[in-house]
């Protein structure tokens, strides 16, 4: 199996109420065959809000790229798109 897919969720309050709080529900509602290959976290405030070059709230990193304006969809993408690379 391959290394662990990384994904945090910035839990800012901006991202929290934009929808960050969904997103950090997305490890218990993986698909059987990604169950095992995700590791999820949430982090206290990831900065990206800051610099309105970044997008918009909500915020998540997978593997170390930028995903504003995240939602569950968004999120499941990246990270079939990195499983199945």
């Amino acid at each position: 199996m391959s290394d662990k897919i990384k994904v945090v969720v910035c839990s800012g309050t901006a991202c929290f109420v934009m929808g960050a709080s969904d997103i950090l529900l997305l490890e218990e509602n993986l698909p059987e065959d990604l169950q095992g290959r995700v590791e999820l976290e949430g982090a206290n405030c990831l900065g990206y809000c800051k610099d309105g070059a970044n997008g918009k709230a909500p915020y998540v990193t997978v593997n170390g790229e930028l995903i504003s304006g995240a939602t569950v969809l968004s999120v499941m993408n990246k990270i079939r798109e990195i499983a199945y690379a």
